[in-house]
């Protein structure tokens, strides 16, 4: 079977992800044709999202994300022939522990650490920083690469090992919670009031490709926004519209949000 893949990908807008939903259908012809499992590269939420409006459309083919707990931000898709019993898919993940003089290493330590050695983005999952060590989830193809080569993260020796899943802790994500006022719920007004920037420097912001929502990048101002929406902005961190509290006298949004720590 050759899949039309200009017919499968004609309702995505987002021209940076083309490319990569045209490998997701690259895994389903493999699937649909050899009767093989298949994984996809990790995606962020938004780029699941734009996997799955392709892979339902698909009635021979099943898939589960996996991307180490169940509440990690990067999955990947794997994708098998309907009839495969799920509990013998492979789930095509390695995992990672580091251990050392590790304090005060931030996330972009590790991942520029990994990425040193030649490694694409895609290939690495979740990298979950705690007090007496880090793990770190990977695709299974390159965990002897990276156990063999990485010795240092930023110029600290390190130990580093091949864990179990059932090993893996969650990440504790801590948040400081604020309450402003909003004359609206539009992507300008909320990043203003939660960054505490001027409105022409958020509009400036989104224009430019800096801020996302939920992971898909955002570059109108006028961006509705509703409660639960994760907004991202670079360089400025994330944060949540965790509630509304009703609206104040003056008719302004009494809102509560999480600036993520």
């Amino acid at each position: 079977m050759k899949i039309n893949r200009e017919a499968y990908i004609a309702h995505i807008k987002d021209k940076d992800k083309i490319l990569d939903m045209r490998k997701v259908i690259d895994k389903i012809e493999i699937v649909i044709n050899s009767h093989v499992t298949e994984s996809t590269d990790f995606l962020d939420p938004y780029e699941r999202l734009l996997a799955k409006s392709i892979l339902n459309r698909f009635m021979d083919i099943n898939y589960i994300e996996a991307g180490g707990f169940s509440t990690a931000e990067r999955k990947i898709i794997v994708v098998f022939p309907h009839y495969f019993d799920t509990s013998i898919v492979p789930e095509y993940l390695s995992y990672l522990r580091i251990s050392g003089p590790l304090e005060g290493l931030t996330h972009k330590d590790y991942l520029g650490a990994i990425l040193g050695l030649g490694i694409k983005r895609p290939k690495v999952g979740d990298i979950l920083i705690h007090e007496s060590h880090t793990d770190i989830i990977i695709k299974e193809e390159i965990s002897d690469f990276v156990l063999l080569n990485l010795e240092k993260i930023g110029n600290r020796k390190i130990f580093i090992e091949e864990i179990s899943k059932e090993l893996i802790e969650e990440p504790i994500i801590s948040y400081k919670e604020i309450r402003k006022t909003l004359s609206s719920y539009r992507l300008d007004v909320y990043i203003s009031a939660a960054y505490n920037l001027p409105r022409q420097e958020s509009l400036k912001l989104i224009k430019s490709g800096y801020v996302k929502v939920n992971w898909e990048p955002i570059t109108k101002g006028s961006k509705e926004l509703n409660v639960g929406d994760m907004v991202s902005v670079r360089g400025f961190g994330r944060s949540i519209l965790h509630s509304v509290e009703g609206v104040s006298k003056k008719g302004r949004i009494i809102a509560n949000i999480n600036l993520i720590l």
